[in-house]
Formats: structure tokens, C-alpha cells, sequence
């Protein structure tokens, strides 16, 4: 099954704790795992940043709740025990908990400092279901795709010498090309049978790499790339990179992935989005950094 909401997990994960013992997070997990009867493709479902397991994260934001509330109390790193408080809750049998059942404990609303999702008529909404990284990730995954969508405008309204120029750009600050100027010498130069440019792979220039930049609005199909591919054999090269600001056909991925060559091929998505990464065409408008406590920080051992 798919990996449930935070909201979801509360009430299971606290019915771990009815024997009164103690459980450490690694009990959790896995008996929670098995409950919801996940998959290890579900287990290993990662947040958008690619930094943590999604279901991990809800698990410990379930928990978070819990402690908060006064269910639930840490003994210790990474070890947990259900309160007095916690087995009453038990003891009513609630049918479920989330963020409204636990509004009824003050502990709770001094955490929230008042405020939290609704569940307006008792139903679930799409906000209320994510944690807090979960919300703030997927704004900034929406910021991200309008501002790739925004890039991609730009790029368009400008012509083909300005084109060679943001792949310049992109390749050096992605450390490929030495200095900006023998990279600026060598792209949008040679023009040589589908080649146009050649730049270092790295500043000591011990292996070069070929360069194919098309600002095109339609596929690029496999014979523009069998062509790019026959020209870098021609020079005894093996290494190749063909960006456009389209599409490839499947046939031109298949074919790429069919010879000895290694060529990668960068479409208008990826481009923009290796140019938000590495901050081309683009400035930092607000930054926010989310901490966590340092447990190390505190360990005595």
C-alpha cells in the first residue's frame, strides 16, 4: 500500500506502547512497516530533497505529536515510553487520532502556539496530510517548476549566440571547461560536421569532452544524434554532450544507449534545471534554513 499520512500513523504507533515498555525508534519503524504492510520500494520512497525517507519522516512527526500532546515521553535517545496520559487515551478506544483529537491537550496548543491545519468536518485535507517539511518541500518544489518554466521563456526569447553563451556558462559552473575563457574559445567555434564546440573535461584538461548546443523547438530525433555521434568517432574522441532547448525522440535515448560512446543528452527540463542548480540565470531571492537539534552535540560517551 502506499505510504500513509502522518496523521494516519499516530494512533497505531501509540497502541505499540500499551504494554508499557519501553521502544526504541528502530522497534517503531519496523513494527509500523508491518502494520501498514508496506513494500521495501514504499520504505525507501524518499522526500522530494532526496535527503530522507518519506516514510521515516511521518513516523517521526507522528511521534512528535504524540509527545507533545503528552501521550508519549523520551527517555532517552532514540528510546520512548507511553505516559499515564497515553494509555487513558487507550482506554477510550478512539477510532482514530490526529492533529483535532490532540487539540484537546493544552501541552499540544502551546507547541502549536494556537494554530494548526483543520480538518474541516472531520475529513482530511491534502495540507493536513503532509508534515512540515513534506509542506514546505512541495512549495519549493512549485517555486522551482514555475521558476524552470520562467527560464525556459527567456531562453527562447533570446537568439542562438546568446544560447552558446548560457551553455558556457552552465558547463564552467558546473567545472567542466577550465577558465571561462578557453571554454568561450572553444564552444561556438570549431562548427566542424556537428560538433560546436570541445571543452575540458576538467581544468587540467586530461580528457576533452564534444559539444552539440541545438536551440530548437522541435524533437531532436536519432539522426541529428547519429550524426553528433559519428563526428565525435571521427575525431577519436569518447566522450559527448548534446543540449538542447527541446525534446529527444525515444529513438535518439535508444540509440545513445546503445554504443560504446558515452554521450549524454540534456533537454530544455534538464537544462533549466541544472541551471537553477548551479546558478545560471538566476539569484537568490530568499533563503530558509531548517535546523535540527545536533544529538552528538549531547552525547557524553
Amino acid at each position: 500500500m502506499a505510504v500513509p499520512d502522518f496523521q494516519s500513523i499516530m494512533l497505531p504507533l501509540l497502541e505499540i506502547f500499551k504494554d508499557g515498555e519501553i521502544h526504541d525508534s528502530g522497534e517503531l519503524f519496523e513494527s509500523l512497516t508491518a502494520k501498514f504492510n508496506l513494500s521495501e520500494e514504499d520504505r525507501k520512497e524518499l522526500l522530494p530533497s532526496g535527503r530522507q525517507g518519506k516514510f521515516a519522516n511521518r513516523v517521526g512527526w507522528a511521534r512528535t505529536y504524540l509527545i507533545k500532546s503528552g501521550l508519549l515521553e523520551r527517555i532517552e535517545k532514540g528510546k520512548y515510553k507511553i505516559t499515564e496520559r497515553g494509555l487513558n487515551v487507550l482506554e477510550e478506544q478512539p477510532d482514530h487520532i490526529n492533529i483535532k483529537y490532540l487539540k484537546q491537550f493544552p501541552e499540544l496548543m502551546e507547541f502549536i502556539g494556537g494554530k494548526s491545519p483543520e480538518l474541516e468536518g472531520g475529513e482530511e485535507t491534502e495540507l493536513t496530510s503532509k508534515t512540515p517539511e513534506e509542506i514546505l518541500e512541495s512549495g519549493y518544489q512549485q517555486l522551482k517548476k514555475e521558476l524552470a518554466q520562467e527560464l525556459y521563456e527567456e531562453i527562447r526569447k533570446n537568439t542562438s549566440q546568446f544560447f552558446e553563451k548560457l551553455v558556457i556558462d552552465l558547463l564552467v559552473s558546473m567545472g567542466y571547461g577550465g577558465s571561462r575563457k578557453d571554454a568561450g574559445q572553444a564552444i561556438g567555434r570549431t562548427k566542424d560536421g556537428g560538433i560546436d564546440g570541445i571543452i575540458k573535461e576538467d581544468r587540467l584538461g586530461l580528457d576533452i569532452i564534444y559539444v552539440q548546443a541545438k536551440r530548437w523547438e522541435n524533437k531532436v530525433g536519432s539522426p541529428e544524434v547519429q550524426a553528433f555521434a559519428g563526428s565525435i568517432e571521427g575525431h577519436k574522441a569518447r566522450k559527448g554532450v548534446f543540449i538542447t532547448t527541446s525534446k529527444f525522440s525515444n529513438a535518439a535515448k535508444e540509440f545513445v544507449n546503445s554504443i560504446e560512446k558515452k554521450i549524454i543528452l540534456i533537454d530544455g527540463d534538464a537544462l533549466v534545471s541544472l541551471m537553477i542548480d548551479y546558478n545560471v540565470g538566476v539569484t537568490e531571492a530568499n533563503k530558509y534554513i531548517v535546523k535540527k537539534v545536533d544529538t552528538d552535540y549531547f552525547s557524553e560517551e
